[in-house]
């Protein structure tokens, strides 16, 4: 099975590093393409995979074609690698804001597609990634994709509809997340704590809560209800925080980042 990325950026090489990392493929199984000389020697150094500035040479060599490039490239690349596809090849995109009918209008007919949105991090091999399965994906090509995109993270199957909803609750969330160590940082700076160790502070205080969350299998409400007790620190801060529309900004900001999405 050889494994191509059209597109070697970030998200490009944290699967093909989680890919290696799990020893799904070799490296010697795996061909990426970028026209950035600079992107195309660094995976080539760090994973020790083929490159190539060709999109059509790893059309040619690969059975498994990831689509890992920006949403206004995509159209430039299928119109460039449309005629050359074979029957038999498996797509998988993480590019966002393109439908399944938008590859089926592209390509002018349907492929083996899988639709994904991943997150960064899958850098650190913590991503969560959800997969719409195309009709003409067979059952085994379905479970070698998932066991690919398992490799940097946690993945879901999910209607195409939900889509929108994925890009805000967790393709787009990381940055919310960071701006919030940010700002639980700068409080503790505020109260005199080097900003470093405010760093390390806020982030395992949320790496914490989040692996709480998933592995205690509690709801939130009652996680946090745990924190506050009566007349007590935490209650205070929450009260502030509902004061200030922390919740209410959260998701007006997921609505954004949905209808932005739905208009890629």
């Amino acid at each position: 099975m050889k494994i191509g990325f059209i597109g070697t950026g970030n998200m490009g090489t944290a699967i093909i590093g989680g890919i290696l990392k799990k020893g799904i493929a070799n490296a010697s199984d795996i061909i990426g393409s970028s026209p950035d000389e600079a992107l195309r020697k660094k995976a080539a150094d760090e994973f020790g995979i083929e490159t190539t500035a060709d999109n059509l040479e790893v059309l040619k060599k690969a059975d498994i074609v990831f689509f890992s490039v920006k949403p206004q490239i995509i159209p430039v690349v299928v119109d460039e690698i449309k005629d050359s596809i074979r029957e038999d090849q498996l797509f998988i995109s993480i590019v966002a804001g393109k439908s399944m009918s938008w590859y089926e209008n592209a390509f002018g007919r349907k492929i083996k597609l899988i639709r994904t949105m991943p997150n960064t991090p899958a850098l650190v091999g913590e991503g969560m990634t959800a997969a719409v399965i195309g009709e003409l994906v067979s059952e085994d090509e379905k479970n070698t994709a998932l066991e690919i995109l398992g490799s940097f993270g946690q993945v879901e199957v999910v209607s195409e509809h939900l889509m929108d909803a994925v890009v805000a609750v967790s393709g787009s969330s990381p940055a919310y997340i960071f701006m919030l160590i940010e700002a639980m940082a700068d409080g503790a700076v505020a109260e005199g704590m080097p900003r470093v160790q405010a760093y390390k502070f806020a982030s395992q205080a949320v790496l914490g809560s989040a692996k709480m969350a998933l592995e205690l299998g509690k709801h939130p409400g009652e996680l946090k209800d745990m924190v506050c007790s009566p007349a007590g620190t935490t209650i205070e801060a929450v009260r502030v925080l509902e004061n200030m529309g922390f919740r209410a900004a959260v998701i007006e900001a997921e609505k954004a980042c949905a209808e932005i999405n739905r208009n890629l």
